[in-house]
C-alpha cells in the first residue's frame, strides 16, 4: 500500500508544482514521506534526461556496430578469396580465416564500447580478466587452440591427409580452432580436438607419394611352391596401378610355415591413392589365379592320432 501511495504522489511530483505539492505531501502524509517521493521523482527525472543525452551517441554505436559486422563479414569473404588464389596450404588457409573473423569481432566489440563511454582502459582489464577466468574454467579448450596452432605449423597433416589417430582412421576434411574432422571410408565424421591429435602417435597413411602393400597368401604342403609363385607373378602382372621400377619391384619370398599351410608373402609397391585398389586386385587376382592353375588353397587342418 506505500509503495503504491508512493508511486502516485511521485506521478503528481512530476504533474505539478515541486514545492507545493512537497508542502501538500509533508502536510497529508508526513515529512519523511515527501522526502522519498522527491527522490524518486529527481531520480526518474535524471534517469530520462540521461537517456536523452546518450541516445545519439547509443543509436551511432548500434549503426556502427551493424556497420562493423557487415565490414567484417566482406573482409574475411574478400581474405578467402585471396587466400584461394594464392598457393597458400589449404589447413594453413582455413586456419587464418576463422583466426582472423574472431579477432575482427573482438575488435569491434572494443571499440562499440569506447564509443558507449567505456574507458579503454577499463575494456582492456576486462577483456584480460575475462580471458584469465574462460582460461582457468576451459583449460582443455586453450589446449586444443594450442594444438592447433602446433598442427598449423608443424603439419604432421593437413586437410586431404588420411591418418590414423586414438583407432580412429579417415580422411581429414577440416582443421579449426578446437578440432580436426575426420571422415571415415564408411562416410561417418569423427571430431578430434586439437590437444589430442598434437599428442598422440598419429600415423599420416599418405605422407609420402608412394604406399606400400602387404598380403599373405597360403597354400598346402602337398603344393608346388615354385609353380604357386609364378603364379602370383602372372596375377600380379594384371594389376596395372602396381609400380615395377628397379626400387619398387613386387617382393614373393616364402615367410612361414604354419600349422596347416605353407605362407608366402607378397609386397608391392603403388600410389598412395592407389592403395586400397592394389589391395583388393592383388587378393582377387592370386585367388583366381591359384584356381586357374589347380593350386590348393588349405583349410585348416587338424590331425588326430588314436591310440589303441
Amino acid at each position: 500500500m506505500r509503495l503504491l501511495l508512493l508511486q502516485t504522489a511521485a506521478e503528481t511530483t512530476a504533474a505539478a508544482d515541486g514545492p507545493k505539492i512537497s508542502e501538500a505531501l509533508s502536510e497529508t502524509f508526513g515529512e519523511e514521506f515527501a522526502k522519498n517521493a522527491n527522490g524518486v521523482h529527481k531520480f526518474l527525472d535524471d534517469l530520462l534526461t540521461g537517456l536523452i543525452a546518450k541516445l545519439p551517441i547509443v543509436a551511432f554505436a548500434i549503426i556502427i556496430l551493424i556497420v562493423g559486422m557487415i565490414i567484417s563479414k566482406l573482409t574475411v569473404k574478400l581474405m578467402g578469396k585471396a587466400l584461394d588464389k594464392s598457393k597458400l596450404d589449404l589447413t594453413i588457409n582455413r586456419f587464418l580465416k576463422s583466426v582472423v573473423k574472431i579477432l575482427l569481432y573482438v575488435l569491434l566489440v572494443t571499440v562499440v564500447l569506447t564509443m558507449l563511454g567505456v574507458p579503454t582502459t577499463s575494456v582492456i582489464t576486462v577483456i584480460g580478466t575475462a580471458g584469465v577466468a574462460i582460461g582457468l574454467a576451459l583449460q582443455n579448450s586453450l589446449s586444443n587452440v594450442a594444438g592447433g596452432f602446433l598442427i598449423l605449423f608443424s603439419k604432421p597433416f593437413r586437410i586431404g591427409s588420411y591418418i590414423s589417430v586414438n583407432g580412429v582412421e579417415g580422411t581429414v576434411t577440416e582443421i579449426n580452432i578446437l578440432y580436426t574432422k575426420l571422415v571415415t571410408l564408411d562416410n561417418r565424421a569423427v571430431f578430434i580436438p586439437n590437444g589430442t591429435a598434437s599428442n598422440a602417435v598419429l600415423t599420416n597413411l599418405n605422407h609420402f607419394e608412394k604406399r606400400r602393400v602387404d598380403n599373405i597368401f597360403s597354400i598346402s604342403y602337398d603344393a608346388d611352391y615354385s609353380k604357386a609363385v609364378k603364379a602370383v607373378e602372372t596375377a600380379l602382372g594384371k594389376c596395372p596401378k602396381i609400380l615395377r621400377d628397379d626400387a619398387d619391384k613386387p617382393f614373393i619370398r616364402m615367410c612361414a610355415h604354419s600349422a596347416s599351410s605353407i605362407d608366402i608373402a607378397v609386397r608391392v609397391w603403388c600410389k598412395s591413392e592407389d592403395y586400397w585398389d592394389v589391395y583388393f586386385d592383388v587378393i582377387e587376382f592370386v585367388r583366381a589365379q591359384f584356381i586357374e592353375e589347380n593350386i590348393e588353397i588349405p583349410y585348416q587342418q587338424i590331425d588326430v592320432h588314436m591310440k589303441q
